[in-house]
């Protein structure tokens, strides 16, 4: 079969999707005529909100870890996620566009890259009136990296993919509402799990948890990298740990009220 006949035939399937409970496959299916990837989770995004779950096709063994643990609180640490609560996300990106310095030493990316045996994510964004959709895309072969050719041509389907959103999120706008977990902030939280801290305190673990490194933190909050250690030395001595990765554990694993 020709290239342009198959495209022509999943693009008619999309359409015909529109409404469905087929919608998000048929897209995705769409969006594979243009960059070969596997995995896929989709979530809803909106400012200071809980990501609503619309779908995934990750193995019910990882869900729990993949899926449940990345909507309870990992999402305020994804470096895709961070890009869009900043407002500085593109259409259609890729890891190296916005993972921090150490980003490939930290905890999230073990867990959510190293564990799956990941080397790279790419992210695309459609906007909608009631939030941002957000498709997390693995490669096919995890081994492999997306190229900027891969980008290219999700750029110039970009608009297709997101007016055939619109059209669906227009006809079915609760779509995925079901999994709204409420206002949530990294800030309030981090204070939450980390009671004693001072608010520079508060700032460098944001920061830290997120993937960057001493300098880079230091770079960020505008202060000398002697500083940072300071502070990282006593928020450790306050929460009565001595690595980053309790710090990570303590974040991902204390119980909401």
């Amino acid at each position: 079969m020709k290239p342009e006949l198959l495209f022509s035939e999943t693009m008619a399937r999309a359409i015909r999707a529109v409404g469905t409970a087929d919608f998000i496959q048929e897209v995705l299916n769409l969006m594979r005529t243009a960059c070969l990837f596997q995995g896929a989770f989709v979530s809803r995004l909106s400012l200071n909100e809980r990501p609503e779950h619309v779908y995934d096709n990750v193995r019910q063994e990882r869900r729990s870890v993949v899926i449940d643990r990345w909507l309870d609180r990992a999402w305020l640490l994804d470096p895709f996620v961070v890009s869009f609560i900043g407002g500085s996300n593109e259409p259609v990106m890729v890891l190296r566009d916005v993972a921090p310095d150490r980003f490939s030493n930290s905890d999230y990316f073990r867990i959510y890259y190293k564990s799956l045996r990941l080397k790279d994510e790419l992210s695309v964004f459609v906007n909608l009136p009631n939030g941002t959709l957000f498709f997390s895309l693995a490669p096919a072969d995890g081994n492999k990296r997306f190229t900027r050719r891969d980008v290219e041509k999700l750029i110039e389907l970009h608009p297709v993919v997101a007016a055939l959103c619109e059209q669906h999120f227009h006809r079915s706008p609760s779509a995925g509402q079901s999994d709204r977990g409420g206002n949530v902030n990294f800030v309030s939280l981090i204070e939450k799990v980390c009671p004693d801290l001072t608010q520079r305190e508060v700032e460098v673990v944001q920061s830290l948890l997120r993937g960057h490194s001493t300098q880079s933190a230091a770079l960020l909050l505008d202060v000398s990298p002697a500083t940072i250690k300071v502070h990282r030395k006593n928020i450790y001595r306050k929460l009565g740990i001595s690595s980053q990765s309790a710090l990570f554990s303590m974040f991902l694993h204390t119980v909401n009220d």
